[in-house]
């Protein structure tokens, strides 16, 4: 299944993974910081998002999909062991990779991660993640923005996060194939157990997010991801200060300071 990839610069490979709903852009926001200062950048956009082709059937769109896609880049591309960088979705695909196929790995930024072992049977999660996919069909970006519950969110950063959440749904050509995704993401697991994540011991960095306006991604999370990956340090932005996760140059900065720890080859 083709999908949108984009490769560049020279040097240690770095990949980029982005979460659900979004594209290639959100991750590294358009920093080009990484490939100036000498990496392989690659990122993709996931199936059925941003420019790449939806799935086969509207049910496979799970973590050991997304795992495989990710393996089928790295081998089409010939990188035999990079550094991993997810945002969300892409977070938790590359720690089932780094897992599966921890040959493949050199390093792990995992950044606002936000499953935990149970959210899949969930009957409350899922019901908003439906809530989303039913709003994305009928009305496309406006009918998605229609079905979040703003509720959560504080009054003052309301239109901010409506307005970045238009943009980020406007970007997808298959937005049916969006919509495919939420359900099946939501429904999937990436692995079983947080003890599991022991097993990964190559240096890892997870950035974390305090951002009352992001409650998707509480940093009670990204801390237990910290605590039980074998080899890694939690990143947090101070107080006040708005997330490292939302500003591509810092967290470039982040992912440069985790490959200089690595053994990363192409």
């Amino acid at each position: 299944m083709p999908l949108h990839v984009e490769v560049a610069g020279d040097g240690p490979p770095v990949v980029l993974l982005h979460g659900l709903t979004a594209s290639h852009r959100y991750v590294v926001m358009g920093s080009r910081h990484l490939e100036r200062a000498g990496h392989r950048v690659l990122t993709y956009d996931a199936r059925g998002h941003g420019a790449s082709d939806p799935a086969a059937t509207p049910e496979a769109y799970g973590y050991d999909v997304l795992a495989d896609d990710l393996v089928a880049v790295l081998a089409e591309h010939d990188v035999h062991r990079a550094v991993l960088v997810g945002a969300s979705m892409g977070a938790h695909t590359a720690v089932r990779v780094a897992l599966r196929r921890p040959e493949l790995v050199a390093g792990l930024v995992v950044v606002t991660p936000a499953y935990e072992p149970g959210k899949e049977t969930d009957e409350r999660n899922l019901a908003g993640w439906d809530r989303l996919a039913d709003g994305l069909v009928a009305g496309g970006a406006d009918g998605f923005v229609d079905a979040y519950d703003f509720d959560r969110i504080p009054e003052d950063w309301r239109p901010t996060v409506q307005k970045v959440m238009h943009q980020r749904l406007s970007v997808h050509e298959h937005p049916d194939a969006v919509a495919d995704a939420i359900r099946a993401v939501s429904r999937s697991a990436p692995y079983g157990s947080l003890d599991e994540l022991a097993a990964i011991t190559v240096p890892a960095v997870v950035v974390g997010d305090r951002d009352a306006a992001d409650p998707g991604h509480p940093l009670a999370v990204a801390e237990r991801y910290a605590e039980a990956l074998g080899d890694a340090t939690l990143v947090v932005e101070d107080e006040g200060k708005s997330p490292i996760a939302w500003q591509g140059g810092q967290l470039s900065r982040v992912i440069e300071g985790l490959v200089a720890r690595t053994d990363a080859v192409g």
